[in-house]
């Protein structure tokens, strides 16, 4: 009986031991690990949709997923970084808005429709700005998020590049001109605009979006 008495209590004290926080780690914060990363995205997508881009901080994030905030500048660097691997997104927009404003002003507007074809001619990735889209279409939340995150990284940064009077305002024409563009030709797939080749839309589009950006 004292055998049995005793490998219950070692078994016991086993147990305890695994369920402790290890020495110098604070309870409620896990390490970096295989579902470290994956956990930050679940937690990183519900607080985007409850809170908006924003108002989303990166302490936040890692609270809610229970780690410690370096891991989230470790796995994703910027908050902007972050959203983007959240919604499985894959335009850059840092690359986007240097390519817009850098080089000679006289085409912004092309540069802006070029890139933006140069990224949704390929299938996947064309997918993944459309499933976006869609729930921006359908979904208040989606659609809050995605202003913010527009107007803070592509329309913001695009605008305080220019030398125009109402910058803001030019920059956001010329943002939702290539949305509607996009879900025209993408997801709605109107005719003739789906299928005409992409230098005759350049040709088309891009003094219109040159107008907008710098008059």
């Amino acid at each position: 009986m004292n055998a049995q008495r005793d490998a219950d209590a070692t078994g016991t004290a086993a147990e305890a031991a695994k369920t402790r926080p290890a020495a110098g780690r604070k309870p409620g914060r896990r390490p970096g690990g295989a579902d470290t990363r994956q956990d930050i995205l679940v937690a990183a997508r519900a607080e985007f949709a409850a809170r908006g881009y924003e108002n989303t901080s990166m302490r936040a994030i890692a609270r809610a997923a229970e780690v410690n905030s370096a891991l989230l500048h470790h796995y994703f660097g910027t908050k902007d970084q972050l959203f983007l691997a959240a919604l499985d997104f894959p335009l850059q927009p840092r690359e986007l808005v240097v390519r817009v404003v850098d080089g000679d002003r006289g085409r912004v507007g092309e540069r802006l429709v070029r890139f933006a074809f140069g990224l949704l001619e390929d299938a996947a990735a064309r997918e993944r700005v459309l499933a976006v889209l869609r729930a921006a279409a359908t979904n208040e939340q989606m659609a809050r998020l995605l202003r913010g995150f527009i107007a803070r990284e592509v329309a913001g940064p695009i605008a305080a590049a220019l030398d125009a009077p109402r910058p803001e305002l030019r920059a956001e024409l010329a943002m939702t001109q290539m949305v509607g563009l996009i879900m025209g030709r993408y997801l709605l797939a109107v005719e003739p605009l789906a299928s005409a080749p992409v230098e005759e839309l350049v040709t088309l589009v891009a003094p219109t979006l040159q107008r907008y950006l710098v008059g």
